[in-house]
């Protein structure tokens, strides 16, 4: 790979990174009470298509008290190994099936307007960019 490119990639990573933990940050409340995001998945469900409905029943609102937990964690762990680069491509793929499970929950991905959204493509394509992206970044912690 060109060097500028790898080079666009770490920053990417950099810049994911901290999108990452700070989106982790803004749920670190879910810690220590799952009420909020057991509200926020019954408030979704309302205008849920059929499918994210079933999703929402069946997985999220039950195991909310679990994922409450794992999605601060989940996001400000691989946030911090994206902006140091440790296994980037793993981080980014985490990162991303989170991402993709939020916005499956929330309905986003059945609606067109999901191609405007800027927590859609521009997150899901900078993740997914780093996710198959090189191993090796240039600038990053390397096991």
């Amino acid at each position: 790979m060109q060097r500028s490119a790898a080079g666009s990639l770490r920053l990417l990573s950099v810049v994911m990174g901290g999108f990452l933990v700070l989106m982790a940050f803004g749920k670190t409340g879910w810690l220590f009470d799952s009420g909020p995001l057991a509200d926020e998945l019954w408030g979704w469900r309302e205008s849920a298509p059929p499918l994210s409905r079933w999703y929402l029943d069946t997985v999220a609102i039950p195991g909310a008290p679990v994922f409450a937990r794992l999605v601060p964690v989940g996001e400000f762990l691989t946030g911090a190994a994206l902006v140091v680069g440790f296994r980037a491509r793993l981080a980014a793929g985490i990162a991303l099936l989170m991402v993709l499970n939020f916005h499956f929950a929330m309905g986003l991905l059945f609606q067109l307007a999901y191609l405007t959204n800027g927590y859609g493509p521009p997150v899901v394509g900078s993740l997914a960019a780093l996710a198959l992206g090189p191993a090796r970044l240039p600038f990053s912690l390397h096991r």
